[in-house]
């Protein structure tokens, strides 16, 4: 199957776990605490089970790694060229604070990279979607998918997508460092890389523990809405390359005429 021809099925997918997630939303859902302190409902396995389910009745020769299945030990998943990367429900403090600021993220990597992506936000049913060398779109429910792209940069105001429940001295320095008017629009979720990619927002910095799963769509969407995903180094991020599934720190910025290396060294000060 070719990758454009992908998009609508993963799209359903994703739509599909939306809605389940959203049944479970309106319900008086108990929150349960992972081993790393993170939060768990039952929307996030819902949502993980769905997926899992289809993704491989979709496509019965890939395996799955979704963040509620991330134990699968690096010596067997270090053998995989393609497969799918999941966050069932990507925000999931978002979801229990009801803020609306989550989402359903999967991408499918190919050779540590991310080729297709999906992220739907399933309280307003929008859609970030893009697929290697056919654009990122971004569609409304009941209207026609729109193309997006990143942004130049103003000359003297720079707009900072931030983290809703992530926020740490770190980006303080970093806003600082940036010395021209800054506007920050702090969300949930994936939606951070998002507004960088649909040019909502010039830059969103992450200085702070994220996974594989957490940037792999989005990450698709932003490449192929002209914008980058890269860690501190400027060097595009890499898939399932080591035991741990942890990201480094990273940036997502659309105009790379702008020097944001020199703006990081306020960090390591």
């Amino acid at each position: 199957m070719l990758l454009k021809e992908m998009l609508n099925p993963v799209q359903l997918i994703a739509k599909t776990a939306g809605k389940r997630i959203m049944e479970i939303y309106s319900t008086d859902f108990q929150v349960e605490q992972k081993s790393d302190n993170s939060p768990l409902t039952l929307a996030d396995m819902a949502a993980h089970e769905l997926i899992v389910t289809e993704l491989e009745k979709l496509t019965p020769d890939l395996p799955v790694l979704s963040e509620e299945s991330a134990q699968i030990p690096y010596e067997k998943r270090k053998t995989w060229k393609r497969y799918w990367l999941v966050d069932p429900l990507d925000g999931t403090r978002e979801f229990v604070k009801r803020n609306g600021e989550f989402t359903v993220n999967i991408a499918l990597i190919d050779d540590h990279k991310p080729i297709l992506g999906v992220v739907y936000v399933p309280v307003s049913g929008i859609t970030y979607f893009a697929a290697q060398g056919n654009g990122a779109f971004k569609s409304l429910p009941e209207q026609s998918p729109k193309p997006i792209h990143v942004r130049t940069c103003e000359k003297n105001k720079v707009t900072v997508a931030g983290s809703r429940s992530h926020a740490n001295e770190s980006l303080q320095k970093f806003l600082d460092a940036l010395n021209v008017e800054v506007e920050l629009m702090t969300i949930g979720s994936s939606l951070k890389s998002c507004l960088v990619a649909e040019g909502k927002a010039d830059i969103y910095p992450r200085f702070g523990l994220t996974s594989e799963w957490d940037t792999a769509a989005a990450h698709c969407v932003v490449e192929e809405a002209g914008g980058y995903l890269t860690n501190t180094q400027l060097q595009p991020l890499r898939y399932n390359t080591k035991a741990s599934l942890l990201n480094p720190h990273f940036l997502v910025f659309g105009d790379a005429q702008q020097n944001w290396k020199r703006y990081l060294e306020s960090i390591a000060a």
